[in-house]
């Protein structure tokens, strides 16, 4: 008795001071709290959260790109001093240049959904030649109209922006979602594992206490001469092998504890103490459901989804660069000009070219530029062909990967069936073990039952605990498995791609 005393002191001293005394602070967690804790720690869930900034930005700038753009360009002085030679017959005669120029243009732009754009543009301009003492102004006014020819039976590149733009926003959103659940599943992998190393400690605990009796039992029969004495000391090993089996079911749980908290991202030194009940939902799962979830949510598929709309894009691009291409251009200006000896004053010059504005008719310009392929030995056709061929790559992997999501799935979801009904036989057998050595227990005080049937029926209730543990264990990994796979939590039904989860 004195020898069970001292070891169960110095095990609880132990634990006491390595998760008490230096605790720098206590963390009750239950499965929910230490998700939440993971992810603001994890550089992981950092990293990918930054990620999804910059595709939302990204996103953002390919939108505003169909809006209307205001832009202002000036020049507010720029003035030079250089020497310049001019020749003629009469030989090579050099004179100095000093030039002063100013100028400010407004432009607005406005995109058009076929890749051209819309624009006006108007300004005015200030040059001085301080040599030639000259000053000229000039006033400007246009409204102009350009279109790519490639945009109507190629590529359209303003679509082709937003739209890659998009695809990688989307891309980023499923990454960080997958990392979530990820993390979800493996905290739960690490918060499982400590709860089965402290339900083994409790175990540890609750045999100890039996043996404890048993032993305490045997040694009251002992001295009323009713065993014989090699009973009495098989009791005494028994109790000894249940004193150990606690102490290491102790330091087991220490070292799975700080394994805990690493994996947490907390300091060791910290104290965790986790909450939970072993209860759980029986949770009935559509495998028909489960696939299709899969199979829209799925990361892979969505990757690959890019990688087939990206290819059809290279296509149309390499296309096009194979046919025609050029520009269909339209303007109309309205020009005002001055040019006047100095010292003219500037607002005078100005008032110049103002009524020149008004006197002059406005120019009207049209163009059409064309570039078109004549002999090219075949390079674009084989580019073409190399596109196509990079393309029928990424549909027989995408139905590839189709056929081993699915396969994965009905897998995980029979073994979580499975799981659930072994979880439900096994609490029954824990039922009747319980029974079973109760009843043992009994017989053994009234001596209708030897020490070897009492440890046959202890090992039979522990091995019970332990198996109901390991099942409980396995069945709620298998929940968190199947929704970081789906993308959905049938415990709770609900969808997992929502953005406020």
């Amino acid at each position: 008795m004195r020898l069970l005393l001292n070891s169960i002191s110095v095990f609880l001293l132990s634990v006491f001071i390595s998760h008490n005394i230096f605790a720098q602070q206590v963390y009750n967690l239950d499965l929910q709290s230490s998700i939440d804790l993971a992810k603001e720690k994890s550089k992981t869930m950092l990293m990918l959260q930054q990620s999804l900034k910059k595709a939302s930005f990204d996103l953002k700038a390919a939108t505003s790109s169909f809006k209307t753009h205001v832009t202002m360009d000036m020049i507010l002085p720029q003035y030079t001093e250089t020497i310049s030679q001019f020749v003629d017959t009469a030989g090579v005669t050099y004179y100095p240049i000093r030039q002063n120029t100013m100028n400010g243009y407004l432009t607005i732009s406005q995109p058009l959904p076929t890749d051209g754009s819309l624009y006006i543009r108007s300004g005015a301009q200030s040059f001085v030649d301080y040599y030639a003492k000259d000053r000229s102004a000039q006033i400007s006014s246009s409204i102009g109209f350009q279109q790519p020819i490639a945009a109507f039976f190629g590529y359209n590149q303003l679509r082709l922006g937003f739209k890659q733009a998009k695809l990688a926003y989307d891309l980023s959103l499923k990454q960080l979602k997958r990392a979530e659940l990820d993390l979800i599943y493996q905290v739960s992998q690490s918060f499982f594992t400590l709860l089965s190393f402290h339900e083994r400690l409790n175990i540890a605990r609750i045999s100890l206490g039996n043996q404890q009796e048993a032993y305490d039992i045997a040694q009251s029969k002992y001295k009323a001469g009713l065993i014989r004495e090699v009973d009495a000391l098989q009791m005494e090993v028994d109790l000894s092998e249940a004193i150990n089996n606690y102490d290491i079911a102790g330091v087991d749980y220490d070292a799975q504890s700080s394994q805990f908290k690493e994996d947490l991202g907390i300091n060791l030194r910290d104290s965790v103490i986790i909450k939970s009940d072993l209860g759980y939902n029986q949770v009935d799962v559509d495998v028909e459901k489960a696939v299709a979830l899969a199979l829209e949510n799925r990361l892979e598929l969505k990757e690959n989804e890019i990688q087939i709309e990206l290819s059809q894009m290279e296509i149309k691009r390499r296309k096009a660069n194979g046919r025609i291409s050029g520009n269909i251009l339209l303007n109309y200006n309205f020009i005002g000009v001055d040019q006047s000896k100095l010292p003219i004053p500037i607002e005078t010059s100005f008032s110049n070219t103002w009524q020149n504005l008004n006197n002059r008719r406005g120019s009207f310009g049209v163009g059409l530029t064309l570039s078109i392929p004549i002999i090219d030995w075949g390079e674009n056709r084989a580019k073409v062909h190399s596109a196509q061929s990079t393309l029928e790559v990424n549909k027989i992997q995408q139905d590839y990967e189709k056929i081993d999501i699915e396969r994965d799935i009905r897998t995980t979801v029979n073994r979580l069936q499975s799981s659930l009904r072994r979880l439900q036989f096994l609490e029954k057998n824990v039922v009747v073990a319980e029974k079973s050595f109760d009843i043992s227990r009994k017989r053994y005080a009234n001596g209708d039952i030897e020490s070897q049937a009492m440890a046959l029926e202890r090992d039979r209730l522990n091995n019970a605990y332990l198996s109901r543990l390991e099942s409980y264990i396995n069945y709620k990994l298998l929940l968190s498995d199947v929704m970081r796979k789906t993308f959905f939590d049938f415990e709770k039904n609900v969808s997992m791609t929502d953005e406020s989860k």
